[in-house]
């Protein structure tokens, strides 16, 4: 069993380690602020959204090739199985004058 003592301690030290996540979420929070302010940042927020824009409709075309590979893959398939079916045709012979 954890004496007096003990228990004091514990409760000390648990609530350094919740000063201590407090403290580093402040200074996160103060950093992000800082950031935020940084010269340049408006137009780099800017890149970001269009970039993802950009990529939204990559992923988009991406997506239609796909389909398309798809669709090139079954006709593929048929023609082979016409090209099965199709009687051999022998080459016309040519006619001497």
């Amino acid at each position: 069993m954890a004496t007096k003592d003990e228990k004091a301690k514990a409760a000390k030290d648990e609530k350094a380690q919740k000063d201590l996540l407090a403290r580093l979420a402040d200074a996160g929070e103060d950093a992000l602020r800082r950031f935020s302010e940084a010269p340049g940042m408006e137009r780099a927020t800017a890149y970001a959204k269009s970039t993802r824009k950009q990529l939204d409709e990559l992923t988009k075309r991406v997506q239609g090739i796909s389909a398309l590979e798809d669709r090139i893959a079954r006709l593929e398939k048929q023609v082979a199985a016409l090209a099965k079916d199709s009687p051999k045709r022998t080459p016309a012979r040519k006619s001497t004058p």
